[in-house]
């Protein structure tokens, strides 16, 4: 991991198979990621897209996937132009996945690296909290 890190955790009530679903079931992620289209085949290597309307903008980020071992870690690199940065390898994040099973269900840690302060650390800390409380409720709402 480069620069600094961003992280958000959460346990869900339910398997880690069922998190992995809702991880990587486009029409599940749109559910829990505020209507995001997410287009990728899921194999190591491939492309993978993130398109939608954040504030009234539209947006298609990118990025390749790194890891898919099903169901315990996904990890993908990341791009977005929202970030006014030059589509470049030091302008894409490391976006990861692990899930563990737990007491209480499933424990999804989320780490994001490439982060140039502490301080934009702590913001994608925060928008990566409330996206994994919104994937929470997806999957324990079904």
């Amino acid at each position: 991991m480069t620069g600094h890190v961003a992280q958000a955790e959460i346990t869900v009530a339910a398997t880690p198979e069922r998190v992995w679903r809702a991880l990587t079931d486009p029409a599940q992620i749109k559910d829990w990621m505020v209507g995001t289209e997410v287009e990728t085949d899921w194999r190591v290597g491939s492309p993978i897209t993130w398109s939608g309307e954040l504030d009234g903008k539209a947006y298609q980020d990118k990025g390749k996937i790194l890891v898919h071992d099903e169901p315990r870690r996904l990890s993908m690199t990341h791009y977005s132009p929202l970030m006014g940065l030059p589509d470049e390898p030091d302008s894409y994040h490391t976006v990861t996945y692990d899930i563990a099973p737990e007491a209480a269900g499933t424990r999804v840690t989320l780490t994001q690296d490439g982060n140039d302060t502490p301080e934009q650390a702590e913001q994608f800390s925060a928008n990566w909290q409330s996206m994994l409380e919104a994937l929470r409720s997806a999957v324990e709402g079904q």
